[in-house]
Order: structure tokens, then C-alpha cells, then sequence
């Protein structure tokens, strides 16, 4: 990789909390002065580059001097350029408005004010010409963990539907961004549709987000277990110290968890898809600009023996560099994935700021080691394995638990509440009429204890993960044949 594209790569991140999922990095130059100065003083511009900016500047000015009433040229300014990102008909290419660009400055930090929450909207003019209902609403991509949207049980796969009594079909993404982060302490409520009909409300009490990157357990004395939530720049490290700790117990079973893992960084996964190989490609890049074109290939860093088997953990909340890792291991055949397909987010962005604004712009699609993109197509498992869903009519009985805060009276009445009250809980709703799988009741028993009394949930739960199940019992039976 040359020198520029090394700088590209530095600070690039993933708009968290209440953000697109996306994969992106961020230039470091501002394109102020070329912006609002003479186009002919833009590198590479051409007569047709110049004959679109002097129309826009007449409509500009005639618009601002003629209109009825006095108008903010930053409004219209503003309004033109979401037109223009609005017209490449590419979710992932956007105006960033400064609120927006504070909201990039925050996750950089590393903590936010918010819900933790990944979220996607359409634009609500393209969403009104789409005959799909969901569209309209804001998408949860993934909950972050030990957040209050995780603790409150929200899903990747929910539609916002309202936000503080509000309908979301008009909100663009920065409004939706807005009414969604804040001060930490205060609520805010949201409407979610699940399933087909089922609307479930929530209020959620907004914390100060530290966007996490590593977690590890081991499951036994022979499994190392290892999620990521997301990749950072700090993630590479994190993962080789867990790494450090596994090798001197001498593990030689390992899970990578990327379920939920909206993506991020770049150069992470890419230097962290390096510690599974000796040398060969983790991901290339193609774009019709030259200098955005890369390959990442292993740099003689493995430090995941061979020898390691390995099960990787996704689902449909596994995007954009989550899928990069798990389509380099499963290309490369040396993993087994295990879970569902995942989000299918192919493409990386550049964000670019100048003035207090900026914008994201796709520049390439990424290719997994065999060549292909999986754009809107997803990573699809060896083996498909999902957490049965609730029907409609399941989905009915958990609102009403919810509306009359039973779990919740529960943890405030029983804060020190252990496994046997847990279970006597659970046994009572079964009497009283309740249809719900009992493990599924005890699991939300469990984490509204652990919001009640402010610790952090478990790393896993062995006993509600049907998927950590079934990996486990992969792991301690026969080599898996990857094919």
C-alpha cells in the first residue's frame, strides 16, 4: 500500500451509536477553498464540471435574491448538496451535516451520549417511492452490548417506527441521529415494529456509550472464546492480547463471535484477518480510481496457529468488516461459520470533510480472497442456524409482560434474585397461562436484574445461545471438513 493510501486508512471508523453501518476511512485534507472557490482552479475538473457549477451558481443566486421571502444560502446550499448524494441513489453516499460530522468526532473519541444503537434510514424521498412499508422506518442494524437498547431487547432486524410520539417516515438520517443521542440521564421513547404487526414500546435512558471492541471468555478448560463488537483502532490490540492469554493456557479450540458486529476500521481487519494466515490476500479493494484499488495481504504476523480450530459465529447484524473477516476465513477454509447470512454491506467509503460539514462517498467495493463482493447478497454459513422467532401472536404475549413491567417489578422487588429464584419466576408466569419458552423468559429475567442492580451482562450465555450451543458441540466432536 503507498503512503497515501496508508494516511486514508489512520483514523477511519464507523459512525456508531446512532448511525449507518458502513465501512469507510477518512481523508485528512478539507476541500474547503476548492469548494466555494473558482472551479477552474479544481484539479481534474472538465467544460462540463464548469458549466454545471456556473448554472448552479446562477439558480443560487437568483433563487436567494428573488424568492418571496429572505432565505439562508446555507439552507440552500445545504438542501442542493443532499440533492446531489441523494441522486447517486446509494445509501452508503451522503451530505454529512455538522451535526453528523460531531456525531463522527464523538465515535473517534471512543464514548457518546446515547441508546447504542446502529441504525440505517433511507431517505425519506426515496423511501416514499418504495412500495416495502419498512422502508419508510429506521432500521436497527445492531444493538451494542451493555447499552440500554441491548438491555431493553431490542434486535437487529427491528423498525423504528417512532421516536418520542413522533412518526420517523419524514425524518432524514441526521434528525434521526439527533432525537436518538443526547444528554446522558435523560429518556427517550421509541416505537418498534417486530415481526409483521407488533408494535413494542420502549423507553430507554440515554448513557454515555464506550463503544467496546474485544471480549473473552473460555467455555471449559479447551475453548477460547473471543467477540468482537465491533473493529476499532483499537481493536488490533486488544485482539492480540486476548490472543497472548489463550496461547500461554494453550488453547486449541477457538469461537470468534461476530454476530452483531456492525464492521469499522479497514487496516483492523485487515491486520487482524493477518493473525489467521501466514501470507496470502484478506481483502482487496476495486475502485475506477486507481490510487483506491488495494490489496491487503498477511504480513508474516499469524499468531493463530493452523493447528487452532476455529468456528466463527455470524448473523444477519454481521456487516460490512465483520464480513470481511469471516468471508477471508471461510474463502481460505480455515474456518467453520456457523449462524446465518449476514448483512451483505460490499462497498467502502471516504469520508470528507470541509467547513464543519463533509460528506461520505463511495469509492470501492470490496472483494472477498475468492473475488467475489457480497453486496446485498450477504456471507451465507456452512451451517444455517437461527434462534426461533416469535410469532405474531408470541410477540403479543411479550408486550404484554412488557406494558405491565413484569420483569421489570421483578428485579426492583428481588435485586439479589439468583438462578433458583430466577427459575421459581419463570415457573410462575408458566402457570399463569404464559406460552413463552422458558429459557427465553429466564434470559430476560437475567438482564433486566443486571440493569437493575448496573453491572455488565455475561460475556456468554451458555444457557439461552442455542448457536454458542451448537459451536461448542461442534468443536468437541469430529474435524470439521471445510469445504
Amino acid at each position: 500500500m503507498d503512503s497515501g493510501a496508508r494516511k486514508k486508512l489512520l483514523i477511519g471508523s464507523l459512525l456508531a451509536g446512532s448511525a449507518a453501518v458502513t465501512l469507510f476511512v477518512v481523508v485528512f485534507f478539507s476541500l474547503g477553498p476548492l469548494v466555494f472557490g473558482d472551479s477552474t482552479t479544481i484539479p481534474g475538473s472538465t467544460v462540463e464540471d464548469r458549466r454545471f457549477a456556473q448554472k448552479f451558481e446562477q439558480i443560487l443566486n437568483f433563487v436567494s435574491r428573488n424568492y418571496v421571502e429572505e432565505v439562508d444560502r446555507q439552507k440552500l446550499f445545504d438542501g442542493a448538496m443532499k440533492g446531489l448524494f441523494d441522486s447517486l441513489g446509494d445509501p452508503y453516499s451522503l451530505y454529512l451535516s455538522q451535526a453528523e460530522m460531531m456525531s463522527l468526532t464523538d465515535t473517534t473519541t471512543g464514548e457518546f451520549g446515547g441508546v447504542g444503537l446502529y441504525v440505517n434510514k433511507i431517505d425519506p424521498s426515496t423511501a416514499e417511492k418504495s412500495t416495502e412499508i419498512r422502508d419508510r422506518y429506521v432500521e436497527v442494524v445492531a444493538p451494542i452490548e451493555d447499552t440500554p437498547a441491548w438491555r431493553a431487547g431490542l434486535l437487529a432486524g427491528d423498525a423504528i417506527t417512532r421516536i418520542d410520539g413522533d412518526d420517523v417516515d419524514s425524518l432524514t438520517m441526521d434528525q434521526v441521529l439527533e432525537r436518538l443521542r443526547g444528554q446522558p440521564g435523560t429518556d427517550v421513547a421509541v416505537s418498534v415494529l417486530r415481526g409483521t404487526a407488533t408494535i413494542l414500546e420502549f423507553t430507554l435512558r440515554r448513557e454515555v456509550i464506550q463503544v467496546p471492541s474485544v471480549k473473552t471468555t473460555w467455555i471449559g478448560e479447551d475453548i477460547a472464546y473471543l467477540r468482537i463488537t465491533q473493529f476499532t483502532a483499537h481493536t488490533t490490540e486488544a485482539f492480540d492480547t486476548a490472543v497472548k492469554e489463550f496461547t500461554t493456557k494453550g488453547y486449541s479450540k477457538l469461537i470468534v463471535d461476530l454476530r452483531n458486529n456492525p464492521g469499522g476500521l479497514l487496516e483492523a481487519v485487515a491486520k487482524v484477518g493477518g493473525r489467521f494466515f501466514k501470507d496470502g490476500v484478506i481483502v482487496s479493494t476495486r475502485s475506477r480510481v486507481a490510487d483506491e484499488s488495494s490489496v491487503f495481504e498477511a504480513q508474516g504476523d499469524q499468531t493463530i496457529p493452523d493447528s487452532v480450530k476455529i468456528i466463527v459465529l455470524v448473523d444477519k447484524g454481521s456487516a460490512s468488516a465483520a464480513e470481511i473477516l469471516s468471508g477471508a476465513l471461510k474463502d481460505r477454509k480455515r474456518a467453520w461459520l456457523l449462524g446465518e447470512t449476514t448483512y451483505g454491506k460490499g462497498s467502502v467509503q471516504q469520508v470528507i470533510p470541509f467547513d464543519k460539514t463533509g460528506f461520505k462517498l463511495t469509492m470501492a467495493r470490496y472483494y472477498t480472497p475468492s473475488g467475489v463482493n457480497i453486496d446485498k447478497v450477504g456471507i451465507v454459513p456452512h451451517q444455517t442456524l437461527l434462534e426461533k422467532e416469535l410469532t405474531d401472536a408470541e410477540l403479543g404475549e411479550y408486550r404484554k409482560l412488557l406494558d405491565a413491567k413484569t420483569f421489570q417489578n421483578f428485579a426492583l422487588q428481588n435485586p439479589a434474585a439468583g438462578p433458583k429464584e430466577v427459575d421459581g419466576f419463570v415457573q410462575g408466569l408458566k402457570t399463569r397461562g404464559v406460552s413463552l419458552d422458558p429459557r427465553w423468559l429466564a434470559r430476560l429475567t437475567r438482564l433486566e436484574l443486571d440493569r437493575t442492580n448496573n453491572r455488565p451482562s455475561p460475556v456468554i450465555d451458555l444457557e439461552f445461545d442455542v448457536v454458542l450451543q451448537e459451536a461448542v458441540k461442534l468443536l468437541r466432536g469430529p474435524d470439521l471438513a471445510i469445504p
